[in-house]
């Protein structure tokens, strides 16, 4: 069952709220260093008492095969999304392989935190507040992804930008994109993120018709590993759609794109329903509820599943919120207050507008679930109208449709790999992906 978070306070006026993002802005010129400095503006997430922590087993991949991209992707990606060369992909050509962990500029280095660090190799995409550049770090080398975010006089910097490195500076884990560095100027806010070559949009569209299985199984065991750690610091992604979710050269699976998240710790007037891309937005949120928690993310993992099994998305919306939730009724049946409690409170909730459906089994509707051992029934878990009825990030690691993955991928510890635990790591994800490799090219 998923875990309730409290509901922010209404909102405040609205010159209040641009005094802050001014202020905010201000703050952002004293950072220092990359790490706890005294005069970091950014403070460490990690403060959840230590008897409130659950451990997260680690993951730190390195896979041997790997299913190569094509030489042409047609999908439609995020232009938010700060990790994502779209030349690699359109050319084919493999982006040098980068090590999840590989350490960014000291904070000692004399270049650390200046503009001058990086170069911009090319732009990748352009949205409403930010553009994203392909960038390579002149300290080390490698790759980066530069993140440039306006800046205006008035308004300061955007709150989504201040979200994404508040949250980012606490996160550490091997499926969570990794923020290297931040450069404030008078006119722009830069986050550096590590340089991921595809995402899970692109990596679907090379391969139509569904993913292979044991593809499938680890992407979805890597996706929930790194739900299940920001979850449990009482974060929510708020966003989660493929475009989102960054896919290495070595098959590792990241989640980013961190500028609609919450967090209890983080100060926020309200907890807005216009979130999540339309066909991975749940019934509640579509319906006007606010008073959402972890469960919002769940029903985009249900989604996601069934569009990496099924090779379509789940819930393809091609009008409006009245068809989005039209197509989700169709299969999981229409709500009453029997099913859901409280549906007939939400704002938008109006049972004369919808027809009345049964619920059905979901192979029905994608029938390729019924070809995966307790696919289905994990799937079943997720997409549940009813928010408290959806199965947790922590709880869906146990469940049995991963029971045959080799054990090493359990035992792997959650503290930052190296040595001996890097070649393990690597050992146990690279072999499956090697099988998986050969058994797809005979598909």
């Amino acid at each position: 069952m998923c875990d309730l978070m409290p509901v922010s306070k209404p909102a405040e006026k609205i010159g209040k709220m641009k005094k802050l993002r001014r202020t905010l802005s201000e703050s952002f010129s004293r950072i220092g260093e990359y790490g706890q400095g005294k005069d970091s503006v950014i403070t460490p997430l990690d403060t959840i008492p230590e008897d409130r922590k659950v451990r997260v087993q680690r993951t730190q991949s390195g896979f041997d095969a790997f299913e190569k991209p094509a030489s042409q992707v047609k999908r439609v990606h995020s232009e938010n999304n700060a990790c994502i060369s779209s030349k690699a992909s359109s050319t084919g050509k493999e982006s040098p392989k980068l090590r999840r962990h590989s350490s960014p500029s000291s904070p000692t280095s004399p270049k650390f935190g200046k503009a001058d660090s990086y170069e911009k190799l090319e732009k990748l995409g352009e949205g409403s507040y930010a553009t994203v550049y392909k960038g390579k770090s002149k300290v080390n080398g490698k790759l980066v992804a530069l993140k440039v975010i306006r800046l205006q006089e008035e308004e300061g910097t955007p709150f989504t930008a201040i979200r994404e490195a508040s949250l980012l500076k606490g996160l550490k884990h091997s499926n969570i994109v990794l923020l290297h560095d931040i450069i404030h100027t008078k006119e722009t806010l830069t986050l550096v993120f590590e340089y991921v070559h595809t995402d899970l949009c692109q990596y679907m569209d090379r391969h139509p018709g569904g993913l292979h299985p044991d593809n499938v199984k680890l992407f979805l065991y890597q996706l929930l590993r790194g739900l299940s750690y920001i979850h449990q610091r009482y974060i929510l992604h708020r966003d989660l759609k493929p475009q989102n979710l960054l896919i290495s050269d070595t098959g590792e699976l990241k989640l980013a794109d961190f500028g609609l998240a919450r967090a209890k710790s983080v100060p926020s007037h309200t907890y807005s329903n216009e979130v999540v891309t339309l066909w991975y937005r749940p019934p509640d949120v579509l319906l006007g509820s606010t008073d959402y928690s972890t469960c919002l993310d769940m029903w985009g993992v249900g989604c996601i599943f069934i569009e990496m099994i099924q090779g379509v998305a789940a819930f393809p919306g091609m009008k409006d919120i009245q068809d989005q939730l039209e197509r989700i009724f169709l299969v999981l049946g229409t709500p009453c207050e029997d099913t859901w409690p409280g549906v007939h409170s939400l704002p938008h909730f109006k049972p004369d507008s919808f027809t009345v459906y049964s619920s059905k089994k979901l192979r029905q509707a994608w029938n390729k679930l019924g070809y995966v051992d307790h696919a289905e029934e994990l799937a079943s878990r997720f997409l549940q109208c009813f928010p408290k009825n959806r199965l947790s990030a922590q709880a869906a690691l146990q469940h049995e449709y991963f029971s045959q993955l080799p054990p090493r991928l359990w035992e792997i510890s959650d503290s930052i790999p190296d040595g001996p635990q890097l070649s393990t790591s690597r050992s146990a994800f690279g072999c499956l992906f090697h099988l998986t490799h050969l058994l797809s090219k005979n598909r």
